[in-house]
């Protein structure tokens, strides 16, 4: 069995393509490669450069594999669905372009959810109606991405999205054909929404087809969650903290993967933000050691 390791720009405060405080996108692939990776995420689609010229000599210069992108639009939103198409075929283009496998699907955050991440029970629900087009808007990028790019479409539950509660994920999982729809486990968004990543895994590992590994910090979670705290403002908070310094069980996560005969990539992602002057190269080193130490190569 084959376990790759890769890194992601949200990991250097990369969030949205066009923010001025991001670092330059050759400085994130060669910290990536200087921290022991061998493979990279694409970003928000506009932060690397779509020309596939570009980008191929330095993946090439850097020793870095593509390894997927991630759509990260407002699915709940019916009036932003022109703008979900352009970000689904654009990352589509890209990832196909360098031989890139996945295509990540997150219903990013809503004003309307914000105010209860990890609060399952008082979180607003769609009625039918809403559920419906909110899920079939869900199913039509999967479809895109695997039949018209043939890529491999995961599903990833993020806080303070209409995708964010296991249920809410089980729920989609049920109504839409897992031949256009897998899995790509976020093991601390699982947590940050209040459930068990490793008992999902366990239930759920025939349907995850790529894995994003992040961590975090209880005693943080509990004070956002009381204090009802924006996602990027718990980001800049340290939620997300090194991986083995927080509450999610990674040596039952690699057993998990390793029993489920899992093969492909596992991207770490430690979200921070950018204005607080993050020691990413050496979080990213950390992190890439406190893997090995638990027997990933």
């Amino acid at each position: 069995m084959t376990i790759r390791i890769g890194n992601a720009p949200c990991s250097w405060g990369v969030e949205f393509a066009n923010d001025p405080r991001n670092p330059t996108w050759h400085d994130v692939l060669k910290q990536c490669a200087e921290a022991g990776y061998t493979g990279i995420e694409l970003g928000p689609i506009g932060f690397i450069p779509e020309d596939p010229a570009l980008l191929r000599e330095a993946l090439q210069q850097y020793g870095l594999s593509l390894i997927g992108g991630v759509v990260f639009r407002p699915y709940h939103d019916p009036d932003a669905w022109d703008e979900v198409l352009d970000a689904t075929h654009r990352t589509g283009r890209a990832l196909r372009a360098h031989g890139a496998q996945h295509m990540v699907l997150i219903d990013s955050i809503s004003p309307r959810r914000a105010p209860t991440a990890g609060r399952a029970r008082e979180a607003e629900q769609m009625g039918k109606a809403e559920w419906v087009a909110f899920r079939d808007r869900l199913a039509e990028s999967a479809r895109i991405g695997t039949e018209e790019y043939g890529l491999t479409v995961g599903i990833h539950a993020h806080a303070a999205g209409f995708m964010d509660f296991e249920p809410e994920l089980e729920r989609l999982l049920d109504e839409v054909d897992d031949s256009i729809l897998k899995i790509c486990f976020d093991t601390g968004h699982h947590s940050y929404a209040g459930f068990d990543p490793v008992a999902f895994m366990r239930k759920h590992i025939g349907r995850i087809s790529y894995m994003h590994f992040k961590d975090i910090d209880p005693a943080v979670k509990t004070r956002v969650i009381e204090n009802r705290t924006g996602f990027y403002d718990a980001c800049g908070q340290g939620i997300f903290c090194n991986l083995g310094d927080g509450d999610v069980d990674f040596p039952a996560v690699r057993q998990i993967l390793l029993d489920g005969g899992f093969q492909g990539w596992c991207t770490v992602e430690q979200d921070c933000d950018p204005t607080l002057d993050p020691d990413a190269l050496g979080d990213a080193r950390k992190n890439r050691g406190y893997l090995e130490s638990i027997g990933f190569r």
